[in-house]
Parts: C-alpha cells; structure tokens; sequence
C-alpha cells in the first residue's frame, strides 16, 4: 500500500481534553466537527466518550454520523438546523439546535414535537456571522420559553479574537453578552479554544473546545498552558526515489527550485491531493528518520521533493513526517502562509491509522 498516512494518537487526545476541562472547571463539549479536524469524527467521538460531556458538530448529518456509531451523549448542531423538517430529528436523536436567526424561532415556534428541545440561543456580540444583535436577544430568549418546545435555553456567543490576548476586543464582546443577557435565566457559554487558553477567568458554564483538542495551540507565539497541548496527528509518508541532481537541474513544476550546488532530492509520496498545501515555499521543514530537511519544488499532486544532501544515510525507504508529534503544524502552516485548523481539517485520502 502507499505508505501515506495519517497517525491518530487517542492518548493525545484525551489529555488535551482533560487539559480543556480542567483549565475551565466546567463542563466541556468536544468539538469534533469537520470529520474532528481531519482526525476521524467518529474514532475521535467514541475514545472521548467515557469522559466527555457532549460533542458538537456543525451540522445534523454529522450528529446523525455520530449517533449511528453509538454515541449518545448530547450533541450541539453549531450552525443549528437549515430546515424545519430536521427539528424532529433533533428531538428523537437529543440534538441540541443552535438558534441564530428569526426564521428558526418561527419554525420552532409552528413545530409540533414529540418533546421539548435543548436549545442554544446565539448572541452576536461582535463576530457579526450570525447570531442575535443584543437590542434583539432578551426578545428571542422569550419566545424560546414561552413556545413549548424548549426544555431548557443555554446562552451562548463566539468569541472572534480571543486568540489575541492582546485585544481589548474580547472584553469588549464579554460586557456586550453580560449586558445582552442580564436578568435572563439559565447557562451560559463562551469559550472556544483560544479562550480557554488565554482567558480562563472567564466565566462559562459550557466550553466549546475544538482545535486544542488536536494538539494545535491556537495562540501567538509560545503560550505556558498551550505547550502542554499534546499533537494528535501526525501526517507521515517516506521517500520513494531518490535523484542525485548537478547544480543548475530544477525539481518539479515549475523549475520553482533550482540546485545551487550538486543536490540530493528524496521523492515523497504524499501531495496536494492528501492536504499537504501546494503552496508551500522552499524550506518548509520536514523531518526524515528524525532529522530536520526541507521541502525543495514545488509540491505536486501525489508527490513531494525534499532535500537529503546532509542526511547521506536517508535514502528509498526513509521515514518521511510532514508535521505532527517532532513537527508542530503550526509552524508547517506559517510556511504555507496558513492556519493549522486548514491543513488538519484538509487532510484526506490517507490511509488514519489510531492507537492510545
């Protein structure tokens, strides 16, 4: 088989959400939307579920995913429901909908259910996506309870630049949500990743980690807490050729790189087509049986180049890791000028491979 693949470390995985928890002292949804990241939604969802308090996703196909796997705890639909036809779906399957728009108040209100729904009402307090203006929320929070089919409402917003611990902008989003929801009766949440990182003052009776959970510290520069984050993927392949190039030869489309000086290139089986981004400059780093190199050319379709000349004994057979557990994505991502959430959640075709 083609020795592309992606390593799962489930171990990984829970530390990081203990990590989460603990650093909140509150309950704690994993969210393991997108597939979890790239990870493997369903995998992911069962090593958690001795342990988790619930699981979000975005949308009900991947709830359902998770249900048919025999998850059963409480899962969030982030983005709520798109159609009213799905709100009893969420009451047989104990979805919780996010509310965020008039249209779903109105549907919620005309339904006729088999039994009342958990729901989250969204603020928008400044990340201006969705969610209710302030002046408008008290209003909305109203009709969820005066419709009959809400059993209990969570107040939630999203935080758009908690991962800035700089920015007076989350404070700013904070005082909106406390103003917006004073006098209103129920739970509250807040925090995402970079909040629970950066802010853990901050009060919440639900956290919304995500991509902590995966290991990637969503926070500039080096962060105390964020170095405990242990990564739980690691995208691995290994060479499969090697060429002895003279200098003034080119590797790949393009001719983007030329050799300088006699080169020796490693052939990579893992491109674009597997989520390596194809706009990754020369000098992205990698590691070979350990070693640091780097990418040389352009990265093609299925294929990769990266530069052996100092590891003489790599060679047809090496192991190739792209990032993960000796390679922060994070710092793969600042060369292809990148997030980490983008290259893990674009990982596919590789074969995922999982151990605790």
């Amino acid at each position: 088989m083609r020795p592309a693949r992606a390593v799962i470390d489930l171990s990984a995985l829970l530390h990081n959400y203990r990590l989460a928890r603990s650093l909140s002292g509150c309950a704690a949804l994993a969210v393991v939307k997108a597939d979890a990241y790239g990870h493997g939604a369903v995998r992911c969802a069962q090593a958690l579920a001795a342990e988790a308090d619930g699981m979000a996703v975005a949308c009900i196909e991947e709830a359902l995913e998770l249900r048919a796997a025999g998850i059963r705890q409480p899962i969030l639909l982030l983005e709520g429901f798109f159609h009213a036809d799905e709100l009893e779906l969420c009451a047989e399957h104990d979805l919780w909908p996010v509310i965020h728009a008039d249209w779903q108040l109105d549907a919620l209100e005309q339904a006729r259910l088999s039994k009342p729904l958990n729901c989250w009402l969204k603020l928008d307090s400044g990340m201006h996506r969705v969610g209710f203006f302030p002046h408008e929320y008290a209003s909305a929070w109203r009709r969820l309870k005066a419709s009959g089919n809400v059993a209990e409402v969570v107040m939630m917003t999203h935080l758009a630049r908690a991962d800035e611990p700089n920015s007076p902008a989350t404070l700013e989003q904070l005082q909106q949500f406390n103003t917006a929801t004073c006098g209103l009766n129920g739970l509250r949440s807040l925090s995402n990743s970079a909040a629970v990182l950066a802010w853990p003052e901050m009060a919440s009776d639900w956290t919304r980690p995500g991509i902590m959970l995966y290991g990637s510290n969503p926070l500039p520069g080096e962060h105390d807490i964020g170095g405990q984050l242990r990564p739980v993927m690691t995208l691995e392949s290994k060479v499969i050729a090697v060429r002895e190039l003279p200098a003034g030869a080119a590797v790949g489309y393009g001719a983007r790189y030329v050799a300088q000086k006699p080169t020796r290139v490693g052939v990579v089986a893992l491109g674009y087509a597997d989520g390596y981004p194809r706009h990754a400059v020369d000098g992205t780093p990698v590691r070979v049986d350990g070693q640091l190199a780097c990418l040389v050319g352009r990265v093609s379709m299925d294929m990769l180049t990266v530069d052996l000349s100092a590891l003489p004994h790599a060679g047809v057979g090496s192991r190739v890791e792209l990032w993960g557990a000796s390679l922060p994505v994070e710092r793969v991502a600042r060369y292809a000028d990148t997030i980490a959430y983008t290259l893990l959640s674009g990982v596919r075709r590789v074969v995922r491979s999982y151990h605790f």
